[in-house]
């Protein structure tokens, strides 16, 4: 039994020399929000809540977690994490009606699971990834994400010095000149080396048919998110037997019943939930074991700081399966200063430690120039 006592929350923004582009916008900023929670024994966990988008959305998502979940937190003790998420989810279901926000508060709640977790996780002197199984290894795969088409070369190249053997390209931006472009980033990997491709939702379903027709000679390890996530079921199916590549998809998916659709209804073959964006370990952990018990691979989307990639790592470990931990290539202060070291990618892997929790307590002090909020609250 575990009783809170306080949740301070940070929000930090760094400015990019690169912006990031996807077919659907570009980020000029890395923006994350962490959150602390402290139980009455003076244990703390940390966690962290997506907020990528909207480019406003990181000193929001920190102040919704002090002024609209707080009280909910600290009403009551808690057995578990997992607890907490599902009541946390229960009880602001009015508040998303009333505000139509329902990603703002599952990514605040996503936020504090995680920290909760990690703060369960030091209690009972366990790495995270073994308090949810305890015969988790200490590694998993890795690639790496984020690599922009035309700038995949050289990308791909310091990916590989870096230690990696996998490599996601965004595309989305032009049918053709993407496919090409793709092509010769496929023709130049080495042996043993995966290539897969995201186009955020760019295209509709004719364009993508299109699409996987032209690159139909190119190995593509998957094909994430070709159309629009609320696309027909109907749509997800033609496109998915017209593909001789899986199809990827999962980060903007929200709840259960979404989740149990998509590992049901076949389409897709990788799963991806973000645990920053929806569910934390609590809720990504079942989903992850629902999809590898169903013959899915469980990759978890991650594009943020260093707590939730640290949570990612740690659930893809406890799930097991053939997936790959998601390491976004750019650059972000945010990750390297807040857990210097981490992650070391060695021949496609990448190890986690067996301290208690995430493993690794964030230096908060390295980020203080990127702060543009801090707030906190008590019982």
């Amino acid at each position: 039994m575990v009783t809170l006592q306080r949740i301070e929350t940070w929000a930090y923004r760094v400015p990019l020399q690169r912006p990031v582009r996807t077919s659907f916008g570009t980020m000029r900023d890395r923006p994350a929000v962490l959150v602390r929670l402290t139980d009455s024994d003076g244990i703390q966990g940390f966690g962290e809540a997506f907020c990528n988008w909207p480019a406003a959305g990181a000193e929001h998502r920190a102040r919704l977690i002090l002024e609209d979940i707080a009280e909910l937190v600290f009403a009551q003790a808690w057995t578990s994490a997992t607890e907490m998420f599902r009541t946390l989810s229960q009880q602001t279901e009015i508040k998303v009606l009333q505000t139509a926000e329902p990603g703002p508060f599952a990514q605040a709640i996503a936020g504090l699971d995680i920290a909760l977790w990690d703060l369960m996780a030091r209690k009972t002197d366990l790495p995270l990834c073994r308090a949810l199984n305890k015969t988790a290894p200490l590694h998993t795969p890795a690639y790496a994400s984020g690599i922009q088409i035309d700038d995949g070369a050289a990308m791909i190249a310091d990916a590989r010095t870096a230690g990696f053997k996998a490599f996601k390209v965004k595309v989305g931006f032009d049918l053709i000149s993407d496919s090409e472009k793709l092509r010769t980033l496929r023709l130049s990997l080495l042996s043993g080396e995966q290539l897969m491709a995201d186009a955020n939702q760019a295209w509709t379903l004719e364009d993508a048919k299109t699409f996987v027709t032209t690159i139909q000679d190119i190995d593509l390890t998957w094909l994430e998110e070709p159309i629009r996530v609320d696309a027909a079921k109907a749509d997800w199916a033609a496109l998915a037997k017209a593909a001789h590549m899986p199809l990827a998809g999962g980060e903007n998916l929200l709840g259960e019943v979404a989740f149990e659709t998509a590992i049901n209804d076949n389409a897709l073959g990788v799963i991806q939930p973000d645990a920053a964006k929806w569910g934390g370990v609590s809720g990504c952990y079942d989903v992850a074991v629902q999809a590898i018990r169903a013959g899915r691979r469980y990759c978890p989307h991650f594009l943020g700081a260093g707590i939730g990639l640290l949570a990612s790592a740690h659930i893809l470990a406890a799930a097991g399966g053939d997936g790959m931990l998601e390491i976004d290539a750019n650059p972000n202060p945010l990750r390297t200063k807040m857990l210097p070291g981490w992650p070391v990618v060695a021949n496609g892997m990448v190890t986690l430690s067996d301290t208690p929790g995430l493993g690794m307590t964030p230096d908060l002090s390295a980020l203080a120039a990127y702060q543009t909020f801090d707030g906190s609250v008590s019982a």
